[in-house]
């Protein structure tokens, strides 16, 4: 014990340097100030933006000489959401689109990916498929829905294969894209030093590729989400359980235009809380890493 004590430094004296000596106090405060700062900038124009198109809109309800159920406003929109909440409704319909759209999008991620590097590394095989391909990216996935039904019938093999023919091409496209902006000295580097194929696809060529895979990943959500209601708009009845899609179809049955409005606001919040909390940090975070800002923080 004596020992110890008597190799500790004495006071008032300097510790020395090196492995010993304690390290400096991280300065936690101001990141964390800088962190909140980034959030309330980030924050604060979109929730004024809504307020001012929430003001507006009322106004121009309360305004215009009809109905209000022909015009309704936040208010009555807002009316329905407690209906909706108490019965549970709601709430199982956006759990089964969220269940549908995640794990629809899963699967298109699983497929594309290794597509997308077969088509990368066989030219001829991306010269005879690509066009298909990228006409596919600009079908209207509603023009699925008749044919799948006519296939697979009221099940939910109906809204999966939608939503994989309106995702895979764009994930495919977005890393396709990646890999061809990817420099040629990186594979020519790749052989220098014995790389395998392998090797350089999975250590150099997918990472180097991420910011176009980011955004293919992006586009293949929006439009897995886009493809979900189209095909759950339609296809009503069977086995299929009860999503937000088919919260709208019976919305337009009933005539019911606040319910309708309602479950509008609802997609669009889905699918814009999706891509706040997931695909906007994660494009971020690729772009700071190589030195690169998205030009809405660069403002």
């Amino acid at each position: 014990m004596t020992a110890l004590l008597d190799d500790r430094p004495a006071r008032g004296t300097a510790a020395p340097s090196g492995a010993g000596a304690p390290a400096p106090a991280p300065a936690r405060p101001a990141a964390r100030r800088r962190r909140g700062r980034g959030l309330a900038d980030r924050a604060l124009p979109p929730t004024i933006a809504l307020l001012v198109l929430l003001s507006v809109w009322q106004l121009a309800s309360w305004a215009t000489p009809v109905r209000d159920d022909l015009f309704p406003g936040p208010v009555d929109v807002a009316a329905v959401l407690p209906r909706l909440l108490s019965d549970g409704t709601l709430a199982a319909a956006v759990g089964t689109s969220l269940g549908r759209g995640l794990s629809g999008f899963l699967i298109a991620l699983v497929v594309a990916t290794p597509a997308a590097l077969l088509l990368a590394h066989t030219p001829w095989l991306r010269r005879a498929v690509g066009p298909f391909i990228s006409a596919l990216q600009v079908l209207p996935s509603v023009a699925w829905v008749p044919a799948a039904i006519i296939v697979f019938g009221l099940t939910d093999a109906t809204i999966y294969a939608v939503i994989l023919l309106g995702a895979i091409p764009s994930i495919i496209n977005g890393l396709l894209a990646g890999i061809d902006l990817i420099p040629a000295q990186y594979r020519s580097l790749s052989r220098v030093l014995g790389a395998r194929r392998l090797q350089h696809i999975v250590l150099i060529e997918l990472p180097a590729a991420l910011p176009g895979y980011a955004a293919g990943l992006r586009q293949g959500w929006a439009f897995s989400w886009r493809s979900l209601m189209a095909a759950e708009l339609i296809a009503v009845g069977g086995s299929l359980g009860l999503g937000v899609g088919s919260l709208l179809q019976r919305g337009r049955d009933l005539a019911d235009l606040p319910l309708v409005i309602l479950v509008v606001l609802v997609i669009l919040a889905i699918g814009a809380a999706v891509e706040l909390a997931l695909f906007a940090p994660w494009e971020r975070r690729l772009l700071a890493d190589r030195g690169l800002k998205r030009t809405e923080d660069a403002a």
